[in-house]
């Protein structure tokens, strides 16, 4: 992780914009566009998301090839991964931003049919039952079985960054952002009785292999992308792709992170 505060090297004119569908981001857009240009991807040194925290993950998933940081202004709801919304002095906010660079997680899931499917989350593959009985998982942690049987309303992996997200709503864990690990959370938990997971480091590669599929039918989810009627899911972190997002100093993951749960 690049130390929080450290500056990027964004000048002024070299901004390229992104928005959300809603009609409050589109307004923002249009207003922005027309006050700092809109400079194209190929040529931009940042990139500002306008949107709330779903559209900053999709803008860090459509651009995580051009390792461009992002920085976020909130146009949406809870916004942890944005900054505040304001119009004046953008290129200079985006230019004195700390930098916090971030690894997804590789999701491999195959289904009922035999075909793989592979996706990057950066908050999270979580499993949850797809049907109106409690799902029967076996767990395994670096080609060892751990757990058996899970039995369970679902189970996800996160990282850091998403700790807070799907994970904190499961009453998992809140990592720091700068630990090396991943957080096993269980959803409802039936047997072992209130199991709620475990910590692993972030080189952990996790399985899931779905017991009884066919009365127990599974889905998989890594950040919005699904697969139904899963049979297994592998998880690991992939230290191959890295997003950089942009935060207004003394406003950064860690301090966010922080006062979470002083809230």
């Amino acid at each position: 992780m690049v130390p929080e505060g450290s500056a990027t090297t964004v000048t002024t004119g070299r901004i390229a914009f992104r928005a959300s569908g809603t009609d409050v981001a589109q307004a923002a857009l249009s207003r922005l566009a027309a006050r700092y240009g809109d400079t194209p991807l190929a040529d931009a040194q940042a990139i500002v998301a306008l949107g709330g925290d779903g559209f900053m993950l999709e803008t860090l998933h459509a651009t995580e090839g051009l390792d461009l940081p992002v920085y976020g202004m909130n146009c949406g709801t809870i916004g942890f991964l944005m900054n505040e919304y304001r119009e004046d002095g953008l290129a200079e906010r985006v230019a004195a931003a700390g930098e916090e660079v971030i690894h997804p997680l590789a999701m491999t899931a195959t289904d009922r049919a035999g075909t793989v499917h592979r996706a990057l989350a950066i908050n999270e593959v979580s499993l949850l039952r797809a049907g109106p009985q409690a799902a029967k998982l076996s767990i395994s942690v670096d080609g060892r079985v751990r757990m058996p049987e899970l039995v369970c309303d679902g189970a996800l992996v996160c990282t850091p960054a998403g700790s807070t997200a799907y994970n904190y709503s499961a009453h998992g864990p809140i990592l720091p952002i700068g630990s090396d690990v991943l957080a096993l959370t269980a959803m409802a938990a039936f047997r072992p009785r209130r199991w709620r997971g475990a910590i692993l480091p972030s080189s952990a590669r996790v399985r899931f292999d779905v017991l009884d599929a066919g009365k127990r039918p599974v889905m998989a989810d890594a950040d919005g992308k699904s697969v139904r009627e899963v049979l297994s899911v592998e998880v690991r972190s992939e230290p191959a792709v890295r997003h950089r997002i942009l935060f207004d100093p003394g406003h950064g993951l860690e301090e966010r992170l922080t006062q979470e749960q002083f809230s």
